[in-house]
């Protein structure tokens, strides 16, 4: 049976409680710079792509020749479902991959999530988009800095989350085909909390994955799984609360 790579052979008790906290703190600003990175390449491959794909004229926005293969050809089902395939890529193989190849696979997800997600310049001005980012990573501080700091097990508050994570996709699929203005209001207020919740979720159970005898490699995939879990936390976050806040172009 393969050794389960998250656990070490070494004792923790030959480390003293200062090593350990020391150990942490670097861990976890390993795993918030790598989120903090990934959200970074989204937003300019994001702003990229959007000043390639569209064009303005006499205060009308217009698809270009690039546009119209991204975003009105099959490509954009290709666009839409490779982040998808990168993720499950990252999650299934992440003890089979080099803690540098798997940090590259998140960067390469992060920057096709911002491809993918380029028309919301279209469709919001600028100033609704940077407000409203600026709230999703003031309120992604607290809920993160919560679920660090807390001594409550959330455990069970995360089990909750996660079958509420669920209700909403199925949600989602559902209006694909009602196309309700009402039922997305709905979705984006639940998806809103729902997310809220698991940063301070991910948060702690990122914390409690630290090991101080982990090997490096083991520490470095853990880093940039955990940098995942948190990066989807706040684009999901951001793009309900866009959806709620941004003004419309």
């Amino acid at each position: 049976m393969e050794p389960n790579p998250f656990r070490s052979n070494l004792h923790t008790s030959t480390l003293s409680a200062q090593d350990i906290d020391q150990g942490l703190r670097n861990y976890m600003l390993g795993v918030y710079n790598n989120m903090a990175l990934g959200v970074a390449l989204t937003a300019i491959a994001s702003w990229l792509v959007f000043n390639l794909s569209f064009t303005t004229s006499e205060g009308q926005t217009a698809f270009t020749g690039i546009g119209q293969m991204l975003f009105l050809s099959p490509m954009h089902w290709v666009l839409m479902l490779s982040p998808l395939a990168m993720v499950l890529v990252l999650s299934f193989g992440i003890n089979r991959l080099a803690p540098g190849t798997a940090r590259l696979l998140f960067f390469v997800y992060a920057a096709m999530m911002g491809v993918s997600i380029a028309t919301i310049f279209a469709l919001y001005s600028f100033q609704s988009i940077a407000r409203v980012f600026f709230i999703t990573a003031a309120a992604f501080g607290g809920l993160s800095l919560y679920g660090y700091t807390t001594k409550r097990n959330l455990s069970a508050f995360g089990s909750f989350l996660i079958m509420g994570l669920i209700g909403v996709l199925i949600a989602m699929v559902v209006n694909w085909f009602l196309q309700s203005s009402a039922l997305q209001f709905v979705i984006s207020v639940c998806g809103v909390l729902v997310f809220a919740g698991l940063t301070a979720y991910d948060t702690q159970k990122i914390k409690e994955m630290y090991l101080a005898d982990d090997h490096p490699d083991v520490a470095g995939r853990k880093s940039v799984m955990g940098a995942l879990a948190l990066y989807l936390d706040f684009i999901n976050l951001f793009l309900l609360l866009l959806h709620l806040f941004g003004r419309r172009e």
